[in-house]
This record gives C-alpha cells, structure tokens and sequence, in this order.
C-alpha cells in the first residue's frame, strides 16, 4: 500500500504542474514565464516516476496478510494528508501573491542615480512611468523633473492601517514567488478600493520632504483612479498597459 501512495502522489503532482503550465496561465502567479519549460520538464517526470512506481508496486505486489494474520506495511494517517497539496494543482488553484505578501515585505531599495545622471523626461502629460522609477525621480532626481507633473501609473492595493492612506504596489519576481520583493507608492487623495484590486491612478507628487533627496516621501496625491484587470506583466514593475 505504501509504494501506491507514493506512486499516487508523485503521478498527481506531475499531472498537477502539467495541468498549470500546458493548459492555463496559471503558473505565474507563482514563477516568471521562463520557467514554464521546466516546470513541463518536472510534470513529465514526476508522472513517469509515478507510472514506473505504480508499475513495480504491482509486480511485486505483497500478500495481503502475512504468516501472522497481520496487514502489509501500514501508512500513517497523515501520510493522506499529502494528497491535498497534490490534488490542488489540478482541482484549485491557490491565489497570486499580493497585499498580504506585500505588508510584511520591506520595499525595493530605490535603485542608485545613474552616473551620468537622469534622461530627460517625455512631454507626455500624464506621463506613464514606473513605480521604482517614480522613486528614483522623487528621491535622487536634483533636477526635480517629476515635480508638478501627472503621472500615471499602475499596480494594486496594499491598506494601511491609516484609513486615508494606502500603497499602490508591485510585486517583482526574480525567479519564483519566494523571492518576491515590493515596490510601494503611498497614495493620498482617494479612498482605496478593497485591497488586492488593480487600479490605474493619475496624480502629482506629494510633496513631504526634499524633493531629490532622500527626505522625499514616495508619494502620490491622486486625482484620478480607475479599477483595472490584473495585467498580463503584474509580476514586473512596469509601465501602465494601454
């Protein structure tokens, strides 16, 4: 009984990361997109390890009972237990990361000022930029370009435990979901929607602090915002899509 366990639970996982990564999309909640062939590599091998295992658990298959009267080996009952992650991959799906990660990750380092310092910024109004890149002008900029011009950008929402203050947010991966880290904007000027929810916001600077110095807040004083879908690159910090 135990050799068909095991063989259940590797045939399972393989056919679950199968599932995920041949027939949905689902697999980037977890990892980048370049990892989908070896997650296609991992599913077939798991679920020939577990045909190979089912196969020679029924070759050498043992007595029900032994000279004793007594049952084959005995699987613990939480042994079972192990099906359920399994079995998810192919009946539910968990959801992507998202506030919850981001409230107990510390933000992004903003990235250090280029040497030859800040290209200009387009006459775009509002501009589309980044949400790190919103930060570096804010806090490294000394020729305060950003200052008083719309920006537009995206990400979901992150509460605080401050009503009237919340965080736009990105989630970037560098391989998989356990090394996500947090790009965060502070937003003032509207209500938030329910937290996890994708929205586009066009505002200015709020200005706390120094701007190009390290004083100054990453902060947004919104004007406009809208509900948006989950876009297809939500796991980069990148410009708005559309």
């Amino acid at each position: 009984m135990k050799r068909v366990l095991q063989a259940a639970l590797l045939a399972l996982t393989g056919a679950g990361l199968l599932q995920v990564a041949l027939f949905t999309e689902v697999f980037l909640r977890y990892v980048k997109e370049g990892m989908r062939p070896l997650l296609i590599v991992s599913g077939v091998v798991l679920l020939l390890l577990g045909i190979a295992e089912a196969w020679a658990a029924y070759r050498h298959r043992e007595p029900a009972e032994d000279s004793h009267g007594s049952h084959g080996s005995h699987v613990p009952r939480v042994a079972w237990l192990l099906f359920l992650p399994a079995l998810s991959l192919l009946l539910y799906a968990p959801p992507e990361l998202g506030s919850y990660t981001a409230s107990r990750e510390p933000p992004k380092a903003v990235a250090a000022t280029p040497d030859d310092g800040f290209d200009p910024l387009p006459a775009t109004s509002p501009l589309p930029i980044t949400l790190g890149d919103f930060a570096s002008r804010v806090q490294q900029d000394r020729t305060k370009a950003i200052a008083r011009r719309p920006v537009t950008m995206s990400g979901f929402v992150t509460p605080t435990s401050t009503a009237d203050e919340w965080y736009l947010t990105r989630l970037i991966l560098s391989c998989c979901a356990a090394d996500a880290q947090s790009v965060k904007v502070k937003v003032y000027g509207v209500r938030p929607p329910k937290a996890d929810t994708w929205v586009s916001i066009t505002g200015t600077w709020h200005t706390t602090g120094a701007l190009g110095t390290p004083s100054a807040e990453v902060s947004l004083d919104a004007r406009t915002l809208k509900k948006i879908d989950r876009p297809s690159n939500g796991y980069q910090d990148a410009l708005p899509l559309g």
